[in-house]
């Protein structure tokens, strides 16, 4: 029996339904793997050969045609080294979310995963078939147990390969981000330890994916609990884990433990992914920005640059006679900062244009908000007229807090093809911005010292449709994260006019939601298909 087998983690980010694509990266770090590293085994997440979540593809006989194809060429084409890979699978049951190990062209064993989520952004009940048996392999001289994401979250799969004889137990996984995952996966991984006591190799995908960013963080256990390696936060890479055999079985050896990201870091590290991911693998050349001056098209300039680099983004300032001076010197900083190109496009005559246009229908009425989304509305039409001349793909900046309540324009400034803050709280905007300028400050302090407006009309700030941001956002998150009903918030201390009137816009709202660009999900409940609500609906609007 050997005494040493070396795991090799690879944390890679596939392409959704690039299966060849997805296949040429397992060859070449297969090959790394092997080579530069020695590995006996190479680890890949998750449906590394599809990527995460390949949604209704799953239901097409050609893409599965091209996924049973493909799988059998790598085993045709991968030697020297044994492979646990994620991939679906048809079976006479039905198709399978698998974990299949193979070496030198022969297959040694296929799993199933037993626990299909269908909370949050998953859905694994819609296409596939549980499986309900374990799978033990031997590489090496150890007896290697596979698991596959959600079936390290309950009891059961993990003791069951124990007691099949596992003395290695390897979980694979596309695990999305949020600000309080990696607390959570560790506890959860603990947990199964105390079931199944075998060393623990848990291999996770990097990368984003529409709404869903996966953070990376693979890491080893040994079956006292103990941490010995841990790779990057939102790194690529190939990452061994050393684990030799004594007398009280197999144990990993001592590796590099990557540091834990604290929460405004690790947060930061998710938008800046998906939004490079979002735009470099939908083909886009780069990203165009409203910069109004304020906070939140500030931080998602800085966003922008650190995804894509100063030269891939364009922002555009279109002022009216509402437009501050502050602002101007504001979103002129921010941009020279930067280091972008920062146009400015004025929109009075345009909005003039419009009002004389409507001015016999609107006859006899007052001004009233109609006119001030006319401006965000010219806004958003200049923004697209840019973005189809030049192709780079227009960043909404609102965040979770305008989102929640509806305090945006539908097809003003929720226009957009991607909206990296939309799951950001406006208090947590602030933080974000902190931290930002930590790593170099190209945030002006006016801006954070400023009280937040829309510049709509004249002297208008958010606080006079909204109750402060530090009450706002306390509600939303008890409500909408936390689905507290109005009874117990209020009992937080939380006035109950304002729970009140601030759930009733929540739920008003959900159909400009349902318009809305897609966007980062960092919370456990995100807007999205994270959280699914009736847009008709006769709860909560009292």
């Amino acid at each position: 029996m050997a005494n040493e087998i070396r795991v090799v983690m690879a944390q890679l980010n596939p392409l959704v339904g690039d299966v060849e694509g997805n296949a040429a990266a397992v060859v070449e770090s297969a090959a790394r793997a092997r080579d530069e590293l020695g590995g006996d085994v190479v680890v890949f997440p998750e449906l590394m050969l599809t990527g995460y979540p390949p949604d209704d593809l799953l239901l097409r006989d050609d893409f599965m045609d091209s996924v049973e194809r493909t799988l059998e060429s790598l085993r045709e084409r991968i030697h020297g080294i044994a492979v646990v890979l994620g991939t679906p699978l048809r079976s006479p049951a039905g198709l399978r979310n698998a974990a299949v190990v193979f070496a030198d062209g022969a297959e040694q064993g296929r799993y199933f995963k037993q626990q299909l989520p269908t909370y949050g952004v998953f859905d694994d009940k819609r296409y596939f078939t549980p499986g309900d048996t374990s799978l033990v392999v031997e590489i090496r001289g150890c007896r290697i147990g596979v698991t596959v994401c959600e079936d390290l979250w309950h009891p059961g799969p993990a003791a069951a390969a124990h007691r099949a004889g596992a003395e290695l137990l390897i979980n694979i996984n596309a695990s999305p981000f949020d600000r309080h995952k990696w607390r959570a996966r560790e506890q959860v991984l603990r947990a199964r330890l105390a079931e199944a006591p075998v060393p623990l190799v848990y291999v996770n995908m990097s990368g984003g994916h529409d709404e869903v960013v996966y953070d990376g963080g693979s890491c080893a256990f040994n079956r006292d609990g103990e941490l010995t390696v841990r790779a990057p936060q939102f790194e690529l890479g190939l990452y061994p884990v050393t684990l030799q055999a004594g007398d009280g079985g197999w144990r990993s050896r001592a590796g590099t433990i990557a540091a834990e990201l604290d929460a405004e870091a690790s947060v930061y590290e998710a938008l800046v992914w998906g939004v490079r991911d979002y735009i470099d693998k939908n083909g886009f050349p780069g990203a165009l920005i409203g910069l109004s001056g304020g906070m939140d098209s500030a931080l998602t300039a800085a966003i922008a640059v650190d995804a894509l680099g100063p030269d891939r983004v364009h922002t555009i300032m279109m002022p009216t006679r509402y437009t501050s001076e502050l602002s101007h010197t504001d979103a002129t900083a921010v941009a020279e900062n930067l280091g972008i190109r920062y146009d400015v496009v004025a929109i009075e005559d345009i909005f003039e244009a419009f009002r004389g246009a409507l001015g016999p229908l609107f006859e006899g009425r007052p001004e009233d908000i109609t006119e001030e989304n006319l401006q965000s509305r010219t806004r958003g039409t200049l923004l697209m007229a840019v973005s189809n001349k030049f192709g780079k793909l227009v960043l909404a900046t609102g965040n979770k807090s305008e989102m929640a309540v509806g305090y945006a324009t539908l097809y003003g400034d929720m226009v957009g093809g991607f909206s990296p803050l939309k799951d950001v709280l406006k208090t947590e905007v602030y933080d974000l911005a902190r931290y930002r300028n930590t790593l170099g400050a190209v945030i002006p302090e006016s801006i954070f010292t400023k009280a937040p407006t829309a510049e709509l009309r004249p002297d208008q700030k958010d606080s006079d449709s909204l109750p402060e941001y530090h009450v706002l956002d306390a509600i939303i998150e008890a409500y909408v994260e936390k689905d507290q009903s109005v009874a117990s918030i209020v009992s937080e201390g939380y006035d109950a006019g304002d729970v009140e009137r601030v759930i009733r816009m929540i739920h008003k709202n959900e159909y400009k939601r349902r318009q809305a660009p897609p966007g980062v999900k960092v919370t456990a409940r995100a807007f999205g298909r994270d959280r699914r609500y009736p847009i008709t609906s006769g709860f909560g609007r009292g």
